[in-house]
């Protein structure tokens, strides 16, 4: 029997092109998602994924992305608690999303960030796309805190690397997990501070992973980390080695997937139509429907006006 289907997409800065790659082979298999949730850079690709980007424009855009089109340097970082501010970042994203809200995406998603003034996770199901996705993905110290109903928000990955539960509250009965920063691998030298904040941020993430890990394999769902040896996930340049290790991780699933969700061999849903295909469609559907209204009372004023016609006639011959 068929399952609804959820993507957990997990955090990994350039590691995260892995979660292109595993989209791109779902949609050459068939297998879409009813739901998906993001962490970080999976929030990232999964909101674009939602909102109807396909996989192969989201790998043209991280071919041509650079350095230029991230960095944006604060004059204040002490005082505003992150070394680059968001302006270019979110200008990018805004083009992308479309300043879209949750409701308008094709696909059901969420994500989340860490409101660091209470210390709580925050899942971002409504409202503003833009927003929770640069909420989800505000690395500290590196980006500024996002400012967003009295709450100041950093990095999901920080209590939350892959939202498997998340994605489950919103409504997936079976989920498939993608982890792109895997186990936390053996380093020979940290050469410098900057290398040891990065290293303590990689422990960190792998340690909270762990649970998050055991309960998503006991609960009979699918845990998946792609294989890219020791790509850094703070180094662009390797993002073609990234998309096809997740390229093969979805490849290689694909059949386990199906059986998890129930989707009979040779069964294949709908390939994802590119951005805003499903809004052009919802909108040719309304235009429709009003032209068939207006048809419909247009007839009918015909026929009422025969009607009356043949009434008049009617009475002529009787007088």
């Amino acid at each position: 029997m068929r399952k609804k289907l959820g993507f957990a997409l997990g955090a990994g800065g350039a590691r995260g092109v892995a979660h292109i790659g595993f989209l791109q082979a779902m949609d050459e298999e068939g297998i879409r998602p009813d739901f998906i949730s993001g962490s970080s850079m999976g929030s990232i690709v999964g909101a674009c994924y939602a909102k109807g980007m396909t996989p192969e424009e989201m790998r043209a855009i991280a071919g041509k992305l650079k350095a230029g089109d991230i960095i944006d340097f604060d004059l204040m970082p002490l005082t505003k608690l992150g070394l680059m501010k968001w302006t270019k970042v979110r200008r990018m994203m805004s083009k992308f999303l479309e300043d879209c809200t949750f409701d308008r995406l094709d696909i059901p998603f969420c994500c989340v960030a860490v409101d660091i003034k209470s210390g709580k996770l925050k899942t971002f199901r409504e409202g503003g796309v833009v927003d929770a996705v640069l909420a989800s993905s505000s690395m500290p110290t590196v980006f500024r805190p996002v400012e967003k109903d009295g709450m100041q928000l950093i990095d999901g990955s920080v209590l939350c690397r892959v939202p498997v539960r998340q994605v489950k509250h919103l409504g997936a009965e079976v989920v498939v997990a993608v982890d792109v920063l895997g186990q936390c691998a053996h380093v020979e030298k940290v050469p410098n501070v900057f290398s040891l904040i990065m290293r303590i941020y990689d422990i960190m993430d792998a340690r909270s992973a762990l649970e998050e890990r055991r309960r998503c394999r006991h609960a009979g769902d699918l845990w998946l980390e792609p294989d890219m040896g020791e790509v850094s996930q703070y180094a662009v340049k390797y993002y073609e080695v990234a998309y096809e290790a997740g390229y093969q991780l979805g490849k290689e699933n694909a059949a386990a997937i199906r059986a998890l969700a129930g989707i009979e061999e040779g069964e294949k849903r709908p390939a994802q139509l590119p951005a805003g295909a499903l809004q052009a469609d919802k909108q040719t559907d309304k235009h429709k429907a009003a032209a068939g209204q207006t048809n419909t009372a247009a007839a009918g004023d015909t026929d009422k006006g025969k009607a009356a016609g043949n009434i008049a006639a009617a009475g002529k011959e009787g007088a």
